[in-house]
């Protein structure tokens, strides 16, 4: 093995195995950095420009959630600065390793963008505050104790001079940092929490955002790709000559052993010489693979006798065989595609001695492993250079699949940068899917009707095994019991019940899984939660009433359970027309709640007038983009309960364009009301969390208007008119 090899490989599994670790270093010598300075450096996330603009340095990345601008917002304020001032810049995953991870992880998915990063960049702010203020006071020979920052200006109390921190950055940058700075108590926050407008905005609204698609570059060659349309099948061959002489064709190339590459002066041209190439594909041992099949193979697991168990308490086998009444469901949640805005792309130029990469993606790191891997350089001789991202909703993050094609493409165009981007229909069909799962729940009743035994039995898809299946250890993967999880910080499950049992049976077909945004959280918060809602109308008890009785151990689900009560007005009908559903769980750190208001017409057309939803993320940053999260998973959840199934047929996708694949319209969208309510203490992410609560919130509501309680998704699969 080469010494590159072993350089690399080592990396990546490094990569792999702090995907959660907080690695912090507030200032490294600029010498590190020697052919990459970074100048007018106070430390790792601060640079302050001679005209006092300050400039955060953001390791998370943005796409469209607003980390970027909440991350800046915990420095500035703990950096004392003026936020008008403020503007931001990504530092590269070369220059994060070259400085032994300075800013930590680059990983920006699970709502960890601020969650998990909170505490090292406000850190990072204070120290900068700290060492600003000693240079000032060094400038003038007083003690740093006598001086105050106030919005980037320093004041010595005393004698009234002053400076900005444009004047004393550099010197402040030659201070060695102190070891330990003290945060700023909640209360003295003076940025943390207010509504401030994203830093973003403006350059998005007038377009002078460039994404991954709009990138130009000097001599810049374009890509079309076709992979083989069943997973796990092969590329045998294809006829280069019937269209390389095409207009503008430069080259047909294979990448890897599945794809085939037309590669032009314009991406159109590409496309179209690889519609018109000639390809044989060996379609190998999925080609009658359906998901008809796979329902079956699902199916069986919900009465296996082996499963692994994610949560238990009691015994409730024994609990339920005693039972002086029993209820049984079972619910089914389909493939989903992520559908990004924005489909897959990446430019890339490749020497023998570097290779370099452009591309959006949630994690610059592993995008940087990917393209070392690739390129068959060491990552000290790679670079990544992050572009904000036309949505990403997990997709672009632990899997950097269009990143190695784009390499691979570029290494036989030595030199040349090669922009590889995506089809619509290349997007659809080869993405990496919401896994598929199918929930028995069994319910125990004493002769009281109360609540006595649970048994949810989940057969299905694993995400780790498909991703990363060195984690899964004793057949366990725990990211499948997302929202079921006994009581902790995370995903936690919101009732007591005497005897419970939840455990998974593994069934993994041959499509490929991936963290699809609210990942497990969403299939599990409706089976649990349309459940619930099945006992409480089998029992003839209120909802609402039923929760409160099973939350009263778990307070903090049921505060946010309680304040969409209250908004809503719970305890007063609904007007004409409309029905109620309620749904609440807990996940990616925060707790959260929601309730649908709807109407179902004569002939069956559902409409969602109204969502009022509460989340408590312990503490809110930033309560505008709070909200804009809430609105926007709403958007994304109801698309998946109306409209979201990728189906299987021979092996293939069979959902190519949004045509197949709908989302949901403007004029579909209902009006939402987001309810904040941060207990303090902890930190959560949002956004994710509430679209969970999307569809069963509104299939409680379904059955409340029209007494048909649907149990597989999608909406549009199901004719609604009442029963």
């Amino acid at each position: 093995m080469s010494a590159a090899t072993t350089t690399r490989r080592r990396f990546i599994g490094g990569t792999a195995a702090t995907a959660g670790a907080l690695v912090v270093g507030f200032h490294v010598p600029r010498k590190s950095l020697a052919q990459t300075p970074l100048p007018d450096e106070v430390n790792a996330w601060v640079v302050v420009k001679p005209d006092d603009t300050v400039v955060v340095r953001i390791a998370r990345s943005e796409m469209g959630q607003g980390t970027l601008t909440g991350l800046a917002q915990l420095v500035a304020d703990e950096l004392d600065c003026d936020w008008a001032k403020v503007t931001t810049e990504y530092p590269t995953p070369g220059q994060n390793l070259a400085r032994q991870r300075a800013w930590g992880n680059f990983s920006t998915g699970g709502s960890r963008g601020i969650r998990e990063s909170h505490d090292y960049v406000r850190k990072g702010g204070a120290t900068a505050r700290v060492m600003l203020v000693q240079a000032a006071a060094d400038g003038w020979k007083v003690p740093a104790g006598e001086c105050r920052a106030v919005k980037g200006v320093i004041t010595h109390q005393p004698t009234g001079r002053t400076t900005t921190y444009g004047k004393v950055a550099a010197a402040a940058g030659q201070l060695k940092p102190p070891a330990d700075v003290p945060l700023k108590d909640p209360k003295d926050w003076q940025l943390i929490g207010k509504r401030l407008a994203r830093l973003d905005t403006v350059e998005k609204v007038t377009g002078k955002q460039v994404y991954g698609m709009d990138l130009q570059m000097p001599g810049m060659l374009n890509a079309a790709i076709k992979a083989c349309p069943v997973f796990g099948g092969t590329l045998k061959s294809f006829d280069a000559a019937a269209v390389e002489k095409r207009r503008g064709v430069h080259k047909v190339v294979r990448v890897g052993d599945n794809a085939v590459a037309v590669v032009a002066d314009t991406w159109w041209r590409a496309k179209t010489a690889l519609d018109a190439l000639p390809v044989e594909w060996d379609f190998g041992q999925h080609a009658q693979a359906s998901s008809a099949g796979f329902a079956e193979v699902l199916k069986a697991g919900l009465t296996a006798e082996q499963a692994v168990v994610g949560n238990r308490n009691g015994d409730a086998k024994a609990a339920l065989a005693g039972a002086a009444r029993r209820i049984e469901a079972t619910y089914s949640y389909p493939h989903q595609n992520h559908a990004t805005m924005e489909t897959m792309n990446a430019t890339a130029r490749w020497t023998p001695q570097r290779c370099e990469v452009w591309t959006p993606t949630q994690n610059g790191e592993a995008a940087l492993a990917a393209a070392a891997e690739a390129a068959g350089l060491p990552p000290a001789q790679c670079e990544v250079y992050k572009i904000h991202l036309g949505g990403g909703f997990g997709r672009r993050g632990a899997v950097h699949d269009w990143v190695r094609q784009s390499v691979a493409i570029a290494r036989q165009l030595p030199g040349v940068p090669v922009k590889l981007i995506w089809s619509r229909e290349e997007d659809m069909q080869h993405g990496l899917y919401h896994p598929v799962t199918q929930c028995r729940l069994v319910a125990g009743l004493d002769d009281k009707d109360e609540l006595q035994a649970l048994h949810m039995r989940i057969s299905g898809q694993s995400i780790v095994a498909g991703i990363f299946p060195q984690n899964i250890k004793d057949g366990r993967d725990p990211v499948v019991f997302q929202g079921l999880n006994a009581p902790g910080p995370e995903a936690s499950i919101g009732y007591s019940v005497p005897h419970l049992l939840v455990d998974h049976a593994m069934r993994n077909p041959h499509v490929p899984p991936g963290f699809w945004r609210g990942v497990n959280l969403n299939q599990n918060a409706i089976y649990l939660e349309s459940f619930i809602d099945e006992i409480a109308h089998a029992t003839q008890q209120d909802p609402l009433a039923l929760r409160r009785k099973l939350m009263a151990q778990h307070p903090k689900h049921l505060a946010v359970l309680n304040a969409v009560a209250e908004r809503v007005g719970w305890d007063k009908p609904a007007p004409a027309g409309r029905f109620r559903g309620l749904a609440q769980t807990m996940g990616f750190g925060s707790y959260v709640a929601a309730c649908a208001e709807i109407s179902v017409s004569d002939d069956g057309k559902l409409k969602v007038h109204r969502i009022v939803a509460a989340t408590d993320p312990g503490y809110a940053v930033n309560p505008q983009q709070i909200e804009a999260q809430v609105e926007g998973s709403f958007a994304y959840g109801l698309s998946a309960a109306l409209y979201g199934e990728c189906t299987v047929k021979d092996g293939r996708i069979e959902q190519d364009n949004f045509s197949t694949y709908p989302v949901l319209k403007m004029d579909e969208m209902p009006a939402v009301e987001t309810v904040i309510v941060p207990s303090g203490g902890f930190w959560g992410g949002v956004g994710e969390p509430t679209i969970a609560v999307a569809a069963p919130a509104v299939l409680n509501a379904i059955f409340a208007a029209t007494g048909k309680r649907i149990r597989d998704l999608p909406l549009k699969n199901h004719d609604l008119k009442k029963a």
